[in-house]
């Protein structure tokens, strides 16, 4: 057998199978990434009383989209960087890590006082909850080799999914018996409960140092030999070591929680007590941080970081600054800045953009600017760089870089269904009631970790281009249902078939992307090689629902625009019956031009899909086989 002919991408011998331990944490990853992915659907519900909590008005609503755009940020433009880190750092650290700064982004919301903290605690909200992904991704390739991979890669994705299912849901219960606040608190204290737990688990994550540094096949045969020797780094290495907590750090910690939430909360009997309120009376100037209480958190704080440096054996330090310090020294930092301001500015250039108006907005095209102009710096900055972010030839693989593009187009059809069938619903058959409409979507989300389960088992027995592809035509067929709903659509059992075959066909495509991309690239960058993938789809996501909607408005004005005269058909009665029809009639040819368009999307990932992820040594080969060729 030829030099990576089958051979597991990740070292790791065929047929292996995780300990217990290690199923334990890959379940532990797998919770806490639904647990992110529910929370970047629950502020949507959450954010009108979001926006009364720090003072902004309905009608101020361009001023509250950084808090969805900071969290867009945190969660996609840091991913490569973070991917990178777990890839030299290793699995668990970065999950730990992830799950503490969510939780702290979460503390930080829950208290904000005004919209520049709530930004701040959305931003460290997206960055710790897409850390949880590449590393969770790259754990399943740790853990299992290629021919058995998909079932593992098909459930976190259907568990990732169903968090996405449960989010609305769980938001509206918890704002129908408390505020918004209350969603933060449940986040906090859900991500220590995890990060405990996930710490817990310091031996079940694999020790890959011994990863196999030949690349796959396809690899091989698209790259010349002198390249291939740049391209393999040392694996991620993971210390069993238990050392006892620092109590000096803790109790600094604690200090900083303490001071910090009284700062944040102001309790109204303590303020006005004569002894205690001094402490709230500012040293200088008006801001509460330079309050007594506001110094003294500040000063812990300082203490904090400078003991979490400084702090040597026996005592553990409750932050490894110079251990984090030292994996960021590995990586290629400044070409992981680059590319997160290429995305940052991609980012912030659909997602400032009024759909109504335009797909772009007039400050957009200096956000599309900058990041031209940051990718030209990246794209210089791997040719040059002794170590770059992306290896040599990493993603040289068509199947790598296929599986990437293919993502994005998943992405952008994808959103389609998540953002036009409540509006279809509300403007159809439920105008009166954001959340009926909203359970119209159920019936997707249900499909969709199915789909993501079933997507897994048949990459065991078929190649993956093939079930990535039928995945696709489902969800084109779905969509292209949609596009000829009528106005009384939903209100028969009919309207459930393409919902839950479109549901299917979206989840069916996540295992096979995700397994090719671990298939074809090497171990050592597993974490970095899903990043990209996960990437790809948000931004395919952000580009589809600004350019989609754009689209569809454009339709609606039209149809609007041939409408007769509210007179001529209501006469002197104002609005009446018969002429809201001709609305309701426009506003479904814009739903219907959004589904036709994301479906001629979701077959062009078909097509592509099957031509690019076109042998990838997904399915492995059998142990016996392996065992044979080597004599």
């Amino acid at each position: 057998m030829r030099p990576g002919v089958g051979s597991p991408s990740t070292g790791v011998p065929t047929g292996a199978g995780a300990t217990p331990q290690q199923r334990r944490l890959l379940a532990l990853a797998a919770i806490a990434v639904a647990f992110a992915a529910a929370d970047t659907y629950v502020v949507v519900l959450a954010l009108p009383e979001m926006m009364a909590g720090v003072g902004l008005s309905v009608e101020q609503l361009q001023e509250a989209a950084p808090i969805v755009s900071a969290f867009l940020l945190g969660y996609v433009a840091m991913l490569p960087l973070i991917g990178s880190v777990a890839d030299q750092r290793g699995r668990r650290p970065v999950l730990v890590a992830g799950l503490v700064v969510f939780a702290f982004g979460s503390l930080l919301t829950a208290l904000a006082y005004g919209l520049g903290p709530m930004i701040v605690g959305r931003f460290l909200q997206g960055l710790g909850g897409g850390a949880l992904v590449p590393a969770t991704l790259a754990l399943v390739a740790d853990l299992y080799p290629a021919e058995r991979r998909g079932v593992p890669l098909g459930i976190v994705s259907a568990i990732q999914e169903a968090g996405s299912l449960l989010g609305p849901l769980a938001g509206a219960v918890v704002l129908a018996v408390s505020d918004w606040r209350a969603i933060f608190v449940v986040n906090l204290l859900v991500g220590v409960v995890l990060a405990v737990a996930v710490g817990a688990h310091a031996n079940a994550a694999p020790d890959t140092e011994d990863a196999d540094p030949i690349p796959p096949a396809e690899l091989v045969e698209a790259v010349p030999p002198a390249e291939l020797v740049e391209a393999p780094r040392q694996a991620p290495r993971t210390s069993a070591r238990r050392m006892w907590p620092d109590p000096v750090g803790l109790l600094l910690l604690l200090v900083v929680a303490a001071a910090g939430g009284l700062v944040f909360i102001e309790p109204t009997a303590m303020m006005r007590d004569l002894t205690w309120g001094q402490l709230y009376i500012p040293v200088t100037g008006d801001s509460r941080w330079a309050t007594p209480l506001g110094l003294v958190c500040i000063g812990a704080a300082v203490l904090f970081a400078l003991r979490c440096t400084l702090a040597r054996r026996p005592a553990w330090p409750l932050v490894d600054v110079r251990g984090w310090a030292a994996s960021l020294g590995e990586v290629d930092l400044p070409g992981a800045l680059l590319l997160a301001l290429a995305l940052a500015g991609v980012i912030l250039t659909f997602a400032t953009a009024d759909p109504a108006v335009q797909a772009v907005a007039p400050r957009g095209w200096w956000y599309l600017l900058g990041a031209v102009l940051a990718l030209a710096a990246f794209v210089v900055r791997q040719r040059t760089a002794e170590a770059p972010l992306l290896p040599r030839a990493a993603l040289r693989a068509r199947p790598a870089w296929g599986a990437v593009l293919v993502s994005l187009l998943v992405g952008a059809a994808l959103v389609a269904a998540l953002v036009d069938v409540p509006l279809f619903a509300r403007t159809t058959v439920y105008p009166d009631s954001q959340l009926k409409a909203a359970l119209v979507l159920v019936r997707f989300l249900v499909a969709l970790p199915i789909g993501a389960i079933v997507g897994g088992w048949l990459i065991r027995r078929l190649p993956a281009e093939w079930i990535a592809a039928a995945g696709l035509v489902l969800a084109a067929a779905g969509l292209a249902w949609m596009a000829r709903w009528d106005v009384d659509a939903l209100r028969h059992v009919m309207a459930t078939a393409p919902l839950l075959l479109c549901g299917l066909g979206f989840g069916l495509v996540l295992a096979p992307v995700n397994a090719t991309v671990l298939a074809t690239t090497y171990a050592t960058i597993h974490g970095l090689a899903s990043s990209l993938v996960v990437v790809a789809r948000m931004v395919g996501m952000l580009i589809g629902i600004s350019t989609l909607t754009t689209l569809g408005l454009r339709h609606y004005y039209a149809a609007q625009d041939d409408l007769p005269p509210m007179s001529t058909v209501c006469g002197t009665h104002g609005l009446c019956d018969t002429y809201k029809t001709m609305l309701q009639q426009a506003g479904v040819a814009q739903e219907h031009t959004v589904f036709g368009w994301a479906a001629v999307l979701a077959l062009a990932g078909a097509v592509l899909a099957l031509v690019l992820l076109r042998g990838a040594a997904t399915r492995g080969v059998d142990t016996r086989e392996a065992l044979s060729g080597l004599g």
